[in-house]
């Protein structure tokens, strides 16, 4: 046998060598995958639902840059500060913003409070209403009036009624927030399933049984729905009464019409960003209330 022979016997009957398991590359876990997939689809998701929303949003700051620098002479420009100018004269300042702070925390007690005495007069008279025909002919027409009216043509008569402060203040809430939880509750009462209906005759159930165990929850929904837009309204009654009923501490409304008056454009637009804000925040919590009740109620998602 050859040199060269022996050399490659050798070599073949050499064992393998073993490569360490460190050395290897590691294969992912099936659960470290799927939390991957997981958290790759929540991002996508969350990228989708917030798209639509930063392209609308930088759109509206073009289209203010646009008319703050080309619709506007530069002589009416104060009128319409461009966003820039906004935040490092107003938003950042916060010398000018906690007074804001301050007026729109009075605004949202008013506001609460509002809401809550709608809430109550709302689904106490939208029950009392379901129970016989005669008062939800007498009654409803009264709250479509008091919703027609306009709030405006009220707002003198009521400080006239009750003064200039917060009583004043929580009543144009309550009458701007209760109509559609009139509504809104009477028609989820009066929606409940007649077979249901059928079930508790058959069953001898007495008014106030057919009422708490089928018509309330029945109407579940419906109050909810009316409750997210009271809110929104409520919010709205506050700052009208701001504007009108001076005394006491100032409100965010308050500070509106001062800014106006003065002609603060840069304190204007930080004040109406800082009551939209607050708006979106309140109709936030009571969506979340909504679908938090409606997943445990009635499994909805």
């Amino acid at each position: 046998m050859t040199t060269e022979t022996r050399a490659a016997a050798r070599a073949m009957s050499a064992p393998t060598p073993v490569v360490p398991d460190a050395a290897q590359p590691a294969a992912e876990s099936p659960a470290r995958a799927a939390s991957s997939g997981t958290g790759w689809r929540v991002t996508k998701k969350v990228a989708a639902s917030a798209g639509p929303v930063v392209g609308a949003f930088a759109g509206a700051i073009a289209l203010w840059y646009l008319i703050s620098y080309l619709v506007l002479p530069e002589g009416r420009r104060f009128l319409l500060p461009p966003p820039h100018q906004v935040l490092t004269e107003s938003v950042l300042d916060w010398s000018k913003v906690q007074p804001m702070f301050e007026a729109l925390a009075l605004t949202a007690q008013v506001a609460m409070t509002g809401l809550a005495i709608a809430v109550v007069l709302g689904v106490g008279q939208a029950i009392l209403m379901s129970q016989a025909r005669w008062l939800e002919k007498s009654l409803y027409p009264y709250a479509v009036v008091l919703q027609t009216i306009p709030i405006l043509a009220l707002v003198p008569l009521i400080g006239l009624w009750f003064g200039f402060g917060f009583t004043s203040r929580v009543i144009v809430c309550v009458i701007i927030a209760l109509f559609p939880m009139i509504s809104n509750t009477l028609f989820g009462i009066q929606a409940a399933e007649p077979a249901a209906h059928d079930l508790f005759t058959l069953n001898k159930a007495t008014r106030a049984q057919r009422l708490w165990k089928l018509q309330m929850p029945a109407a579940v929904p419906s109050m909810f729905a009316g409750l997210k837009i009271s809110a929104g309204l409520a919010v709205i009654g506050a700052i009208v009464g701001d504007m009108f009923f001076r005394q006491g501490k100032p409100g965010i409304g308050s500070l509106l019409d001062v800014y106006r008056a003065r002609v603060e454009s840069e304190n204007l637009l930080t004040a109406i960003a800082l009551a939209s804000l607050f708006g979106v925040l309140v109709f936030a919590v009571f969506s979340a209330i909504d679908k938090a009740v409606m997943a445990k109620w009635y499994g909805r998602r």
